[in-house]
């Protein structure tokens, strides 16, 4: 009885032993593949943030370049019209080193009910074309009276980071329109 409580015993042992590795060796797993996932998760914030500078140069590039079209999504007049949604691909305002391409909507009036027209006019030059970086993006401004008496200046507020961008066109005579969308290259 002795003896067969001995080798109970020692059977016992030797399984405590063989779980204790089998425990040591299934944590070691755990730790080389936290390790693992902590790496890749490092290379992929890596890659993100190249893939963001550089899409920053593209956009910054496209606006020093004077060659890049703003696609409108939702447009306002201001001071507090309705937002409405564009759905029309054929809006655009798009820059060229040489001209400047408006197809853009627009309401005119002095008082309600304003009346929608679209601005429709390849204009070969425009007025005070100012490019200024500042800590968020771009700000690119022009005027130009697209062949008739009223003077319009358009505002761009370009996003480096986000390639979004604001459109105020305003105009000494009717409310101001403020356009919502995203910069492309032409």
């Amino acid at each position: 009885m002795r003896r067969s409580i001995i080798i109970t015993l020692s059977l016992l042992a030797m399984a405590m032993v063989g779980i204790g590795v089998s425990i040591d060796a299934k944590s070691n797993a755990d730790v080389d593949k936290n390790n693992q996932r902590t790496a890749q998760q490092e290379a992929r914030r890596q890659r993100r943030a190249e893939r963001l500078a550089e899409y920053e140069k593209y956009i910054d590039s496209l606006v020093l370049s004077h060659n890049f079209r703003f696609m409108p999504q939702t447009m306002q007049q201001l001071p507090a019209g309705q937002v409405r949604t564009i759905f029309n691909p054929s809006y655009e305002v798009a820059i060229w080193s040489d001209a400047v391409d408006v197809c853009m909507p627009f309401l005119k009036g002095y008082a309600p009910p304003y009346y929608p027209v679209v601005f429709n006019y390849v204009l070969p030059s425009v007025e005070d074309y100012t490019t200024e970086q500042t800590s968020h993006g771009w700000i690119v401004s022009f005027t130009t009276n697209m062949f008739s008496v009223n003077e319009y200046k358009f505002l761009f507020e370009i996003s480096s980071h986000y390639g979004g961008a604001q459109l105020t066109i305003s105009s000494p005579f009717y409310n101001s329109m403020q356009y919502s969308g995203n910069i492309l290259g032409n």
